[in-house]
């Protein structure tokens, strides 16, 4: 093997280890991203939840009846 075939060698692995380097970087940030993505549809999940359960007792009618007699 010569010196010109030894440098294209090291610089080819080199060059590929870099590449490797920065797929791996970039699979672990956007598992990341997707962690608190989870975390953020879970939020949203809960405060739906209590968005429905506000609004049934808001437009429930003993609500309205006890809002009447609180007003008077």
């Amino acid at each position: 093997m010569s010196v010109f075939q030894m440098v294209v060698m090291i610089v080819a692995i080199v060059f590929f280890a870099g590449i490797v380097k920065e797929y791996l970087k970039f699979k672990s940030r956007s598992s990341e991203k997707l962690s608190g993505l989870e975390d953020r549809i879970d939020q949203i999940e809960n405060l739906e939840e209590r968005v429905r359960i506000l609004e049934s007792i808001v437009t429930d009618k003993q609500y309205d009846l006890k809002k009447e007699i609180g007003g008077l």
